[in-house]
């Protein structure tokens, strides 16, 4: 899987792609990771300023991203990635919800996946209305832009392609989960008090512990 970020702010993700698991995904090759800055495709005038929000129209508060460098920004996508299946991706709070379901269609049907990380008070609707942009949320509130969004989307979608994981079993929905774990000690001692594990884990009875985790879950 490619994934192709559109984000004025490529520092953001410098920490969270190049640890862990995502981090290890791209040193082995199994998905890839490039940045596309909206800036980079303005032509810059002699002072080098290079808007890419402007004043909405009909007025109210905030700014808005203009369409055009958005808009150049995947054309060029579009022109490397030629007869692959791609995606493109944008965020709004009222759209369809992104679950693990929607992780596994994207991770199963598609090789490049756009994603467009809006700023201010969000980008020019026609954005949308060209490309017919696969529209998700990742909850009912608000972030400041679509750089977190992004890379819940990048996380939740590699987890679901082979490798990326080294055992499926390590996907938490392909196994009975529960809201409740425990390690070592059996016995934590805090201020005073005598915290134990279940019994039932230390049975060694996997049904009994299976059905326990589906109580918990």
């Amino acid at each position: 899987m490619r994934f192709h970020i559109i984000t004025i702010f490529p520092d953001i993700f410098d920490s969270y792609l190049n640890e862990s698991i995502i981090g290890r995904a791209i040193k082995n090759k199994i998905i890839s990771i490039k940045f596309y800055n909206p800036r980079d495709f303005i032509k810059a005038p002699k002072n080098n300023y290079r808007p890419v929000d402007d004043k909405p129209y009909g007025g109210g508060p905030g700014m808005v991203m203009r369409a055009e460098p958005i808009l150049k920004a995947i054309a060029k996508i579009l022109s490397v990635v030629k007869g692959k299946k791609v995606l493109i991706i944008n965020f709004i709070p009222s759209a369809e919800k992104f679950t693990t379901i929607s992780a596994k269609k994207i991770s199963k049907n598609y090789t490049d996946t756009i994603l467009i990380c809006g700023r201010y008070e969000g980008i020019d609707a026609r954005v949308d209305k060209i490309l017919k942009t696969k529209k998700f949320s990742v909850g009912d509130y608000v972030l400041t832009g679509g750089e977190l969004p992004t890379m819940i989307l990048i996380d939740s979608i590699s987890r679901q392609i082979k490798g990326v994981l080294g055992k499926y079993e390590s996907l938490e929905e392909e196994r009975v989960s529960s809201s409740e774990i425990y390690t070592r000690p059996e016995i934590l001692k805090y201020k005073g008090k005598n915290y134990k594990v279940p019994k039932v884990l230390l049975s060694g009875n996997h049904a009994k512990i299976e059905e326990w985790r589906k109580s918990k879950s």
